[in-house]
């Protein structure tokens, strides 16, 4: 499929998590998927072990069933004191737009059950994790998901990043039959949009986070 006429730093400061704009009604083609998980397939890996698998579901029974369990998650996030929609609530600028973030995670907690594809990147690693080096285990996949939410982007799709059902992780395994050595990632609803398209986000000043020779 053709892809939109984005440039590089146009890709990357646009692709936004999508929640509210995720069309419940228009069918994804699995074709678009997989050319997306092809994108997604060139990503790094430690060694070029390539430990990750990527499950696909369309399956509208198994996706009502995983978003009873992320809603689940949601509520208990939404009682929780890192609910996003809590966070910085003494700060004048920051607090109407975690706001706006809180109101659109609460949406995507009510409908995700009825996204038409969710994307599940999971990892060969073994029913136990190790006690260390874990941003070296999830290096190995997460570049990867990345990958597929800008493929997504490029190619008229939008996607949110989220990891809320991992509290319940099992609940999805036996869902979806997984052996008990593969690990989920994330979940990434996948679906067509609506509106027109996305701007890039505020962020803090790069000055606030960057540290140079030294903390």
């Amino acid at each position: 499929m053709a892809t939109l006429p984005l440039s590089p730093d146009e890709l990357l400061t646009t692709t936004r998590s999508v929640r509210k704009r995720l069309d419940l009604t228009r069918p994804v083609p699995m074709e678009l998927i997989r050319e997306c998980l092809e994108i997604a397939l060139q990503a790094p890996s430690g060694g070029n072990t390539q430990p990750w698998h990527w499950l696909v579901v369309t399956d509208p029974d198994k996706r009502r069933a995983i978003g009873a369990v992320y809603s689940k998650a949601n509520a208990n996030y939404e009682q929780s004191a890192w609910f996003a929609g809590k966070l910085y609530s003494d700060d004048p600028d920051r607090a109407p737009v975690q706001q706006r973030v809180g109101d659109s995670a609460s949406h995507l907690g009510q409908v995700i059950g009825e996204v038409p594809v969710h994307v599940i990147p999971c990892l060969k690693a073994g029913a136990e994790l190790p006690a260390s080096n874990q941003a070296g285990l999830w290096g190995n996949v997460l570049p990867a998901a990345w990958s597929f939410m800008l493929a997504a982007r490029a190619r008229g799709l939008g996607t949110a990043w989220t990891a809320m059902h991992l509290s319940y992780e099992q609940e999805v395994a036996d869902i979806l039959g997984l052996p008990d050595d593969i690990r989920q990632a994330a979940l990434i609803p996948t679906a067509y949009y609506t509106g027109e398209t996305f701007r890039p986000a505020q962020r803090q000043p790069l000055d606030e986070v960057l540290h140079v020779d030294g903390w």
